[in-house]
């Protein structure tokens, strides 16, 4: 039996159909070219967009990358909740101001901030937010001076001018006098940089611990693993301290851990 397609009066009867279904063939494929077309232009300029916010945000000369997820931010909002007791959106607010001097300070300062996002966000979140109860600041160990002119800025923000006392070897591996003192300049205020006392030497030299001890201070950082009872003895009545992951002596009462850090209130 011969095919349909091969008669002449069906070929007839059937060409505007033919014709019909070419046309909409040809724009749906019109139509498709079109869509690929602005994908390809989309995903171009997002290519461009992300190697610029890569030079900003990647782990080049850092501990690690500066691009948190929505994840990671709302599991830090969670931590700073249960530590600080806030229960609206201050917690989240403070953690994206945190963040954005965390960015500004590493592309403006020398050298980085030692520690994750969720780390370094979360301290200079929780510090503020904890109410110390007052503004001296003793800060052991420190990298560049950058954390200490972040959490300057912070306080600021809830009306606690920073008097910072910093206790480095200040050797040059790879803290310098000159580079610490070049970035609290970030930190702002009058006379930051200056304002700031560096001591020289290790927690661990009697001598060291006698030049600090001309005060009680508000807020403690202990970068590392130091004598956590000497610690204390320098610590006012609530001042809040910040530590790794340690024994604590009588006097320190945990309040929890954001990140990798733990926070306690002085007796």
């Amino acid at each position: 039996m011969p095919s349909l397609l091969s008669n002449r009066l069906a070929k007839r009867v059937l060409r505007p159909a033919f014709a019909l279904v070419e046309q909409r063939m040809e724009r749906a494929t019109t139509a498709l070219q079109s869509d690929l077309d602005a994908l390809h232009h989309a995903v171009a300029d997002l290519r461009r967009q992300s190697y610029g916010l890569g030079l900003l945000l990647d782990q080049a000369g850092r501990d690690g990358h500066r691009m948190p997820t929505a994840t990671q931010v709302d599991t830090l909002v969670r931590e700073v909740r249960a530590v600080t007791g806030d229960g609206g959106e201050r917690a989240r607010h403070d953690i994206t101001v945190a963040y954005r001097h965390l960015v500004a300070l590493e592309a403006l300062g020398a050298g980085d901030l030692a520690g994750t996002v969720s780390d370094v966000c979360g301290r200079l979140t929780t510090v503020p937010l904890l109410a110390p109860p007052n503004g001296d600041v003793l800060e052991i160990g420190t990298r560049h001076g950058l954390f200490a002119a972040a959490l300057q800025r912070m306080l600021r923000r809830d009306g606690i001018e920073a008097r910072l006392t910093i206790v480095d070897p200040l050797d040059g591996s790879p803290t310098r006098e000159d580079v610490v003192r070049g970035n609290l300049v970030l930190g702002g205020g009058s006379g930051a940089a200056e304002a700031a006392r560096l001591v020289r030497g290790g927690f661990g030299d009697t001598a060291v611990r006698e030049r600090v001890a001309d005060r009680r201070y508000g807020v403690i950082v202990v970068n590392g693993e130091h004598d956590l009872a000497a610690v204390r003895e320098l610590a006012a009545p609530d001042a809040v301290v910040v530590l790794g992951d340690q024994p604590r002596p009588a006097g320190l009462t945990g309040l929890g851990r954001v990140a990798e850090s733990v926070y306690c209130r002085a007796a």
